[in-house]
Order: structure tokens, then C-alpha cells, then sequence
């Protein structure tokens, strides 16, 4: 159901200095902008009465005018290792999904920055069903919000990996990154704020500009030709120009690393070959490999990479003096597995599937 427009400004969409900014045009100081930051996002609250430190002037102006408006979960389905993917509703009545992964004393949300996605990889489900548009800064920080409520806590990481291409939406990816790492509301570690890019060159370069959180890269190739294939934006800004810009990344960062991702698919780009080939591509970049055993949809003619295989070409690679993993497949039962979010699910309210789970265990 597409719900009504709203004619009050969302401040969700709003940073710290946005928020201080507001302060004082309606009247009041930059510390209640800060306040009202605070009330928002560390407390959740988004009854302007509820905020008793803001001058009552304030309050009543931003009840007329104003709204603290999440998106709002629609449908929760949790995986059996604990995975639970969440699907929002927008106002406009587009739909994203988020996905809580639990690890321990880990809690890591993954953050969808568009509906749907443009770049067409030719490996993930999410895009196959185009592209809609770009998400405001409130509604990406928004999965933060209304994550922290569903956990009681903030989650100790943030990975902009879910649907759509976050530089493709920069400033309202960097206005919600900058909330996320915010004292005053979730106070995430740089470290822990994780955006992953496809390599969209110019807005990377202008990235480093502005923030040095963790940056993941999907390469899932070792050479122009097949990257092609795989992600078609490497047709635009090929690994001639998406190394150096991502080397340059690093400038002055002594121990970080750009971490590669790169989906293990059988027979296409997972041969000793290519490893000897990545070694080589990689060759004086800081680098850290994901292997992602790839995680089938509807249509897909891709199979991932026999176990033997993947142990093979992480080896190859370790050898080489590369840190090279094998992420673990998280919620894959519920189709919430890298490349697998969609925002496409039945239309069921989160009182009917809590009532039916519940009802499917007695």
C-alpha cells in the first residue's frame, strides 16, 4: 500500500551540522540541534513532546512542520543461523530489504543504498530487477534506526553492501555514513562502517575526500575482458583506473587494506590461472580477498566454484603473502545471501508471520 505524501520535512535526512543548522533558524541554539540529534537517533524517540530538554518553542514549531519518519518494517523472516532479513516499506510504497547478521558478540547490519540496482553484475539477483531510485539519507540511516530498535543496542558494524550501488548515491550514502559514526547517535567505528563499490571511479576519488571508512571493492575478476562480463561498469572505468584510485585510497593509512570481493563461480573465473592472474593485479595494494561461493537465484545460469576449488585458489593466493578468506555463506535459506536481495516478498504484515511461526512450533 503506497501511503500518503508527506508535506513535513523528514530529519532523518539530516546530519549533526544539518541538525544545528535547523537549531537556529527556528529560533534556538546549535546545542538543541544537538539534543534533538540525540533524542532521534541514541534514544529513538520521535514524539518532539517526549524531548523535555528542547525549548517548548521549538518543540511546537517542529511538530508543525516537521517528522522523524523511519521506514517501516513490513516483514521479518530469520534464517537458520540466525540471520534475519527485514523487509521496509517505503512512502512511496518501494520496497528494500536489510539483513541483521549475528556473530557472537558481532552484530552487523547490511544497508541497502538504492532501490534496485543500475549496474547490472550479471552474477546478483538484486540486479536483475533494474533499477527504481535512490534512497534519501534517511531512509538508508532509517535501517539503522529502526535496527537499533529491533536489538535494543546499535549494531557494532555497518556493510553498505545490500541493494543498489552506494557511490552511485553519494551524498545521501556519505550524510547517513557520517550519522552512523556519530557520537552523538551511533557512535560506529570508522573501521566498522564497511561501503562496498562496484568502482565507480570518480565518485571514490572524491570519497577519500571526505571520510576513510573501511572500503570493499566488488572485483570478482582478474582482467578487463572477463571483468566486462561480470560487472559491466568496468566497460567505463576498467582496472587501469579502478587500482590506482583505490591504492590511493589507503594514502597515509599504514594498516588498513581494500578488501576484494570476489564470487567464486564454477568454470568461469575461479582456475589457477586466474589466481596467478589476481596476484599479479594486486601487486602492491594493501589487499584482503573475500572468496564468496556464489548463491544461486531464479534464472541464474551461474553455479559456484566446487569447495575443493575455492580451497585451492585461496591457497594459491595465501601463498603469495595475500590474507584471503572464505566468507560463509549467512541466510541463504531466506534468499538474504550477497547478490541475493531482491525487495520482492509476499505481502504479509510481521503480526502474521510472527503468529504463524509461532502457531508452526507448538
Amino acid at each position: 500500500m503506497v501511503m500518503e505524501a508527506s508535506t513535513r520535512t523528514n530529519l532523518l535526512d539530516l546530519d549533526l551540522k544539518g541538525m544545528e543548522a535547523l537549531a537556529v533558524e527556528l529560533g534556538a541554539k546549535p546545542f538543541h540541534g544537538r539534543n534533538l540529534l540525540k533524542w532521534i537517533h541514541k534514544h529513538g524517540v520521535t514524539d518532539f513532546e517526549q524531548m523535555s530538554d528542547l525549548p517548548r518553542s521549538l518543540r511546537e514549531q517542529l511538530e508543525s512542520r516537521y517528522e522523524v519518519a523511519p521506514p517501516e518494517i513490513v516483514f521479518e523472516q530469520p534464517a537458520f543461523d540466525g540471520t534475519t532479513k527485514w523487509v521496509l516499506e517505503l512512502r512511496d510504497g518501494q520496497r528494500i530489504e536489510t539483513v541483521y547478521i549475528p556473530d557472537g558478540d558481532r552484530s552487523t547490519i547490511c544497508v541497502s543504498s538504492q532501490v534496485g540496482c543500475a549496474l547490472d553484475c550479471s552474477f546478483c539477483s538484486t540486479a536483475q530487477q533494474g533499477f527504481n531510485r535512490n534512497l534519501s539519507a534517511g531512509e538508508i540511516i532509517g535501517q539503522v534506526w529502526q535496527a537499533t530498535r529491533e536489538l535494543g543496542r546499535p549494531p557494532t558494524n555497518v556493510v553498505m553492501m545490500g541493494m543498489g550501488e552506494p557511490l552511485a548515491n553519494y551524498d545521501a550514502v556519505v550524510t547517513a555514513m557520517d550519522l552512523m559514526m556519530e557520537d552523538l547517535a551511533y557512535m560506529i567505528s570508522k573501521t566498522r562502517v564497511t561501503l562496498s563499490t562496484s568502482g565507480i571511479v570518480p565518485a571514490l576519488l572524491r570519497l577519500r575526500e571526505h571520510t576513510d571508512v573501511s572500503l570493499a571493492v566488488s572485483l570478482h575478476a582478474p582482467d578487463n575482458a572477463l571483468r566486462d562480463q561480470l560487472v559491466p561498469i568496468n566497460r567505463k572505468y576498467p582496472l587501469e583506473e579502478l587500482i590506482p584510485a583505490c591504492k590511493s585510497y589507503l594514502e597515509g593509512e599504514k594498516r588498513r587494506k581494500i578488501t576484494w570481493e570476489y564470487v567464486m563461480l564454477d568454470g568461469v573465473n575461479d582456475s589457477i590461472s586466474h589466481a596467478k592472474a589476481l596476484i599479479r593485479l594486486l601487486q602492491g595494494v594493501p589487499s584482503k580477498v573475500n572468496l564468496i561461493p556464489f548463491n544461486p537465484f531464479p534464472g541464474t545460469g551461474y553455479r559456484s566454484s566446487p569447495a575443493d576449488r575455492i580451497d585451492a585458489f585461496r591457497e594459491r593466493l595465501m601463498r603469495a603473502g595475500i590474507i584471503t578468506i572464505t566468507r560463509k555463506t549467512r541466510g541463504e535459506d531466506i534468499d538474504a545471501a550477497c547478490g541475493q536481495l531482491v525487495g520482492r516478498v509476499r505481502d504479509r504484515s510481521r503480526r502474521q508471520l510472527r503468529s504463524s511461526d509461532a502457531n508452526a512450533k507448538v
